[in-house]
Formats: C-alpha cells, sequence, structure tokens
C-alpha cells in the first residue's frame, strides 16, 4: 500500500456527546485505525493571529512527542525540528506516524478522535483536504448535566481543571454546536444525533460508512467493546463504559443533579440554538429531528 493512499477522518463535538462511542464502532471497521485522543492541537493552544500566519506554539512539541510514543512511532521525533515554528511541521509528522501505524494495522484509514477537533477543522482542512468530518451532536441537557457529572466525579486538573459551573457546561455545548453548524453544508461534513446512534447503532453505521465509502461489517457491533480498550487509556475513568452494551444515557442526570430553577434556567438557555435547524445545512446528517 502506498503511503500517500491512506486517508483521514476527523471526529469532534462536544465533551460527554458520545464521542468515544462512536469512535470505538468505526475504529473496530476492518478498514479504520484509531488511537487514544492526541490532545495535540488542544495542546498547541493556537491564537486566531497565530493560525493566520500559520504559527505554533512550542507547547506543542512535548505533546505530540509524547502521542508518538502513545501510538508506537517514537522514530518520527526526529522528523520534527529542534525549533518548529509553523502548525504545518507538527500535521506533516502526525500524519506521517498516523498513516504508518495505519498500515502496520493493515488498514487504509486512520480516525482521529478529540472533542476540540471541531475547533480547528479550517486548519485541517487546509492542511489535510481529503480528510472527512464527522461531528457528533447529543441532546444539550443531558451534556449539560454530564459535564456537571464528570468534572466533579474525575479529579483531572490537567483535563476538567476546576469543577464546571452550570454557565460553563451551557456555554461549552452552545459554543460546540455552532462551530459544528458553521461547516455543516459542507459535503465532506456528517451530522451525526446521538439519539440516533444510540437507538439504532446498525441503521446509524451503516448510514455512515456509506459517507466513508466503506461496507458496513456487522462487527462493528459485536468487537466494539476491544477497540474501546486501545483507545482508551487507563487514567480515563470517566469513559470506561463505553465497552458496555449501548443504551440511551439521556433522562439520567439532568433532573437529579439540578432544581427546578436551575432546570429552566439552563433549558431557556439552550433553546437560543435549535439543533434540528442543522438538518437542512447538511445533506448527509443522520437522525436530527429524533
Amino acid at each position: 500500500m502506498n503511503i500517500y493512499s491512506t486517508r483521514s477522518i476527523f471526529l469532534g463535538g462536544c465533551p460527554r456527546s458520545g464521542t468515544t462511542l462512536l469512535q470505538s464502532l468505526l475504529g473496530t471497521h476492518p478498514e479504520i485505525a484509531s488511537f487514544p485522543e492526541s490532545h495535540l492541537f488542544r495542546k498547541l493552544r493556537i491564537p486566531y493571529w497565530s493560525r493566520l500566519l500559520g504559527l505554533a506554539s512550542l507547547k506543542g512539541q512535548e505533546q505530540l512527542n509524547w502521542f508518538l510514543e502513545e501510538i508506537g512511532q517514537a522514530e518520527f521525533k526526529s522528523r520534527l525540528p529542534k525549533r518548529p515554528l509553523f502548525i504545518a511541521q507538527y500535521v506533516s509528522v502526525f500524519k506521517q506516524a498516523l498513516d504508518q501505524a495505519t498500515q502496520k494495522q493493515g488498514k487504509s484509514i486512520w480516525l482521529e478522535k478529540s472533542p476540540e477537533n471541531i475547533r480547528y477543522i479550517q486548519l485541517f482542512e487546509h492542511l489535510l483536504p481529503d480528510a472527512k468530518f464527522i461531528h457528533l451532536i447529543r441532546n444539550g441537557a443531558d451534556v449539560v448535566a454530564s459535564l456537571y457529572d464528570v468534572s466533579r466525579k474525575h479529579k483531572r486538573r490537567d483535563i476538567w481543571g476546576d469543577p464546571w459551573d452550570v454557565d460553563k457546561c451551557v456555554a461549552t455545548w452552545i459554543d460546540s454546536v455552532k462551530f459544528s453548524s458553521s461547516h455543516l453544508h459542507k459535503s465532506n461534513h456528517i451530522l451525526i444525533r446521538y439519539e440516533k446512534l444510540v437507538n439504532d447503532p446498525q441503521q446509524t453505521l451503516i448510514q455512515l460508512c456509506q459517507f466513508l465509502g466503506l461496507e458496513f461489517d456487522p462487527v462493528m457491533l459485536t468487537a466494539y467493546g476491544e477497540t474501546a480498550k486501545q483507545v482508551v487509556r487507563p487514567d480515563e475513568t470517566w469513559k470506561m463504559a463505553v465497552a458496555a452494551p449501548i443504551e440511551n444515557a439521556n433522562g439520567k442526570k439532568f433532573y437529579e443533579f439540578f432544581d427546578d430553577q436551575q432546570q429552566e434556567y439552563i433549558l431557556q438557555c439552550l433553546a437560543t440554538v435549535n439543533v434540528d435547524d442543522l438538518e437542512l445545512k447538511n445533506k448527509n446528517a443522520i437522525g436530527l429531528g429524533s
């Protein structure tokens, strides 16, 4: 297989929207390889003005080196200059390493999943113009409740920082939906509703495979638990339930964590974004209105 034949997919969405579940399902396909979250582009912390100039933060070098070791491609460290200045230098090494890791598995497509990917779509499309993008959206109230819960239950300051208040949870979901919305008119983007994924995973995956130019393989629904063990690191304790049987987790936390006044406030804030309208922007959308 020629290294340039390897294709790339980016999966993103608001945290706690089911992106790890979808990653595990897709990563079980015989043609798709996936890996633990790189967090590379979040660690680069690229301000908008720097992105316009193509400049990168040196903070990303340590993160890229860590990720290369994580996926067994440490030899690619030497391909990054000692003092890299440009985002393109990071992306080039990142892609080369994922291409090789994918080919070593006998596969032809790599899937990069990080919820924050939706914030860097313009960058990815510029440097990887043939990539496809998957946006996963879940009911806002349930995402807010899950973010509120996980940021308190799992003490990982490097990931969650201090416990999130209601406003931060709400703003994160709204911002994520808006980031996705601005790209859904493009033919290389697909929007999937979490509720459709968990209520009818087979049909969702059939449609998604068609978008990716692949044949659906039933193994995706039976062996995803093993794939989850490969893409979820032991310290990511908030993801451990992903290997369990698929079920709709909505409606279990919102009314438990928030009183009537908080619920009303959250729902009013979330109502400023009409998720169902996004279906009109994306001809590939799966499960909106469900």
